[in-house]
């Protein structure tokens, strides 16, 4: 690993705590509808998050164009490359490392679905991305999902499977890799302690509450987990800043969830 390559990782992971905090507005395609939800207003709820601190946000490089200049400085700039429904429907590679360098960013995230008739496509994207952003000294962030489509194609959380998304990651080449947490702390654990690179969690799938997510980060981070990339989690529980200012207290100070979430404010 060059030194651009350490430099940009060790803004990501700036925190004391060696750990990441990062929000992810970066959903896109696979958002659905975009009159409702949270991401219902992009440049509103890019403003909520970043009031409750993160390290890190990973977001699209059109979205990034228009939005980011009042934050650069504020927290690290993650730009998402990968562009995907979990079908199938869509499936392109929307930004290169070259890109990232351009927008200013400190590393590229490439998220991937594997499993089915187009995973080699996918595991492409990602060895392309490495070898081409090894020129750049660009980290890359691989967020993998594993898929079953025994009901049309649907993201899963699986023991085996994430640990097939992980192993996916690092044999590629990335930097870090965010996956699901599976829910199972000792399979977590085994497959985070066989990983040479950081692993961070997604935080969907998106939880009935807040305290859940919390539990869920709590319980990764016990089992070797370096972070959270949190997405639906964060803007999906109604008060997003106070939810990320949660998520930042359990990840960086090692609260309990319930103890976060009242100092949060909730």
């Amino acid at each position: 690993m060059g030194l651009g390559t350490k430099v940009r990782l060790a803004r990501l992971f700036s925190n004391p705590s060696g750990h990441l905090f990062g929000g992810a507005v970066d959903h896109f395609v696979g958002y659905g509808n975009v009159r409702e939800g949270g991401l219902a207003d992009l440049p509103g709820a890019l403003r909520r998050v970043m009031a409750g601190g993160p390290d890190y946000i990973s977001i699209q490089p059109g979205a990034a164009r228009h939005l980011w200049s009042e934050y650069a400085g504020k927290a690290a700039l993650v730009i998402q490359g990968g562009c995907f429904t979990a079908d199938d429907r869509i499936r392109q590679l929307i930004a290169t490392p070259e890109d990232a360098v351009r927008y200013g960013a400190d590393a590229l995230a490439v998220a991937i679905p594997v499993r089915g008739a187009t995973e080699g496509e996918y595991i492409r994207w990602l060895t392309d991305t490495v070898n081409a952003a090894a020129r750049f000294e660009m980290p890359v962030v691989a967020h993998v999902y594993p898929r079953d489509f025994t009901d049309g194609g649907k993201i899963v959380f699986t023991p085996d499977e994430i640990a097939y998304a992980v192993r996916i990651g690092f044999e590629a080449g990335v930097d870090v890799i965010k996956v699901g947490y599976t829910g199972d702390f000792e399979s977590f654990r085994e497959t985070v302690a066989t990983c040479p690179i950081p692993v961070v969690i997604a935080g969907g799938p998106k939880t009935d509450t807040l305290l859940g997510a919390l539990v869920q980060t709590s319980e990764a981070l016990r089992a070797g987990a370096k972070g959270a990339v949190v997405g639906r989690n964060l803007w999906g529980h109604g008060d997003t800043t106070m939810a990320a200012r949660a998520f930042k207290l359990v990840i960086h100070k090692g609260m309990t969830p319930e103890d976060a979430l009242a100092a949060a404010g909730a």
